[in-house]
């Protein structure tokens, strides 16, 4: 079979896939009476087809070298819905897959504080498809519908645990404000649609760097400017940020490594679509987008710093990680406004920075909550204090903090030191050395919120015995092999380094072939109906 038939075959059936496994779960789990097994088995099989899929489609894209178009119901691109991913959506897609895979197995481990298991896993894979669509979809319209999947997946787990307030309360905050954020981001579409008389990404990418009128160029301020504000939230940005504090202690642990290493990714890469591929450098938006880049950099800078404060005031390991989370997340919105920077290749080094954050971030800290999932239920406590020298019976699961911890904080010769690096020098050869110097600082700031965790939990003398939980071992396993993938990732970084650029130079520099390939999916006698002929 040749292989563009091959992926079509198989990415087609994805979504429908994954949701099928979704809704007869709780069915198959009552007419086995399997609580547990049978929907971790169905969650598995739905993880596994995702994880091939994904990374078939992102051998294809690299092996293509151009953005590959999926057209569902037979229907060209503007007059349907349509999947268009190129480098950079494939490989985050891949990634995202690989650690919802690590999520599922790590929940089956977990399911002993499940009541109802079925449920959950028919939200986590409800969650799975709707980052996996936010990714690969081509419609704005079409990303705000799997924006709504992932979001109402994500209000029922933070809640799961719905016999605690706190976590009512938590997934009430996030859901009363995330109602808003995405009827924000409809209106956002409406607003495009009306404008432009598309919500293609691609034609709208073309028509946008065409058409200069007035009234055009504020609608798309107003839009553009709503959309961010949903992005931010996603991405729990400053001063969107406060829901993933409140979500992530009280969700839980596996859903808890999900929200910060996965869905605030969503809201990252929408931003980055938005303001490099719809409008970009050429686009309607020119004389505004550099001032919108600059606002985004002060954001981030602004997490960045605040948020590793309030690392040190953290006993909650998880809200810690959770701080963590969104100053990293800061960072990673400091090295994506590069674009208002003039030269091409300061822009290509930063944004390449910002792609390598990603990738390093989301894997350490997946395994930093799953491993304090291990510490949490070991010894009933999230308070540093109380779990204290539990560490010493886990030295696997301790390894793989403390490899996590120094990626985080960016030490040779691990991934997270080459992210900030590059980041660093894109800005640098522009001379404009702020940004570097806010990277050491929120750097230096967040070293002693990480040692409490590596002091308390690892080396504190135990205020008791604690007895090890059963079947960890291979979470154990699994939990360093992950984390020495960050390792390894940076020793071979500089062979993987023209990757990373490739997939930088396909977001910022591929806005032509991503138009010209859904273009071409568009049959000749349609294109009299088009907007533009």
């Amino acid at each position: 079979m040749e292989l563009d038939t091959l992926v079509t075959n198989m990415i087609g059936p994805l979504t429908p896939i994954l949701v099928t496994l979704a809704f007869i779960t709780p069915l198959v789990s009552k007419l086995t009476k399997s609580e547990k097994k049978a929907p971790f088995i169905l969650a598995t099989i739905g993880g596994l087809y995702a994880t091939l899929t994904t990374t078939t489609v992102l051998y294809y894209v690299i092996l293509e070298e151009k953005p590959l178009i999926y057209k569902y119901g037979g229907w060209p691109p503007h007059f349907g819905i349509v999947y268009e991913i190129d480098l950079f959506n494939a490989l985050l897609a891949a990634l995202v897959a690989w650690l919802m895979l690590s999520i599922i197995l790590y929940s089956n481990w977990y399911s002993r504080y499940l009541d109802e298991a079925s449920w959950y896993y028919t939200l986590l894979l409800g969650l799975e498809t709707g980052i996996l669509g936010c990714l690969y979809t081509g419609d704005a319209f079409n990303l705000f519908v799997m924006l709504e999947v992932l979001s109402i997946s994500t209000y029922g787990l933070v809640t799961y645990h719905r016999s605690r307030a706190e976590a009512v309360e938590a997934a009430a905050k996030y859901a009363l404000i995330g109602a808003v954020a995405t009827t924000m981001y409809f209106v956002a579409v409406v607003l495009l649609y009306s404008g432009f008389s598309t919500v293609n990404m691609a034609y709208l990418a073309l028509l946008s760097s065409m058409l200069e009128t007035p009234s055009l160029k504020y609608l798309s301020l107003i839009a553009v400017s709503l959309a961010l504000w949903t992005f931010t939230f996603k991405s729990a940005i400053f001063p969107n940020h406060f829901w993933l504090v409140d979500a992530n202690p009280e969700a839980p642990t596996p859903i808890s490594a999900a929200l910060s290493g996965l869905v605030e990714s969503v809201g990252i890469y929408a931003v980055m679509r938005f303001l490099y591929t719809i409008f970009g450098e050429k686009s309607v938006l020119v004389e505004y987008r550099e001032v919108i880049l600059i606002v985004l950099l002060t954001l981030g800078a602004i997490s960045g710093v605040v948020c590793a404060l309030m690392m040190m005031y953290q006993r909650d390991i998880k809200r810690l990680l959770a701080y963590s989370a969104i100053s990293h997340t800061g960072i990673i919105y400091m090295g994506l406004s590069a674009g208002f920077l003039i030269s091409e290749d300061v822009v290509k080094i930063a944004i390449t920075g910002t792609l390598v954050h990603i990738v390093s971030h989301c894997i350490a800290k997946v395994v930093l909550f799953m491993a304090s999932g291990v510490f949490i239920e070991t010894a009933g406590s999230r308070d540093l204090d109380e779990i204290g020298g539990v560490g010493k019976i886990y030295p696997l699961t301790s390894a793989a903090v403390i490899i996590s911890i120094l990626s985080l904080a960016g030490l040779i010769p691990f991934i997270g030191f080459y992210s900030k690096l590059l980041i660093a020098l894109g800005y640098i050869s522009a001379g404009f050395v702020l940004v570097p110097v806010l990277i050491i600082i929120i750097t230096a700031l967040s070293i002693p919120g990480y040692m409490k965790i590596i002091s308390s939990v690892i080396f504190n003398v135990p205020r008791k015995t604690y007895e090890k939980l059963s079947r960890s071992s291979w979470i154990e396993v699994m939990l360093l092999l992950m984390a020495m993938s960050l390792l390894v990732l940076g020793v071979i970084f500089w062979y993987l380094m023209p990757i990373f650029e490739k997939t930088t130079l396909s977001l910022i520099k591929g806005v032509d072939i991503y138009v010209q390939v859904a273009c071409e999916k568009i049959p000749g006698e349609l294109w009299r109906w088009l907007p533009l002929k």
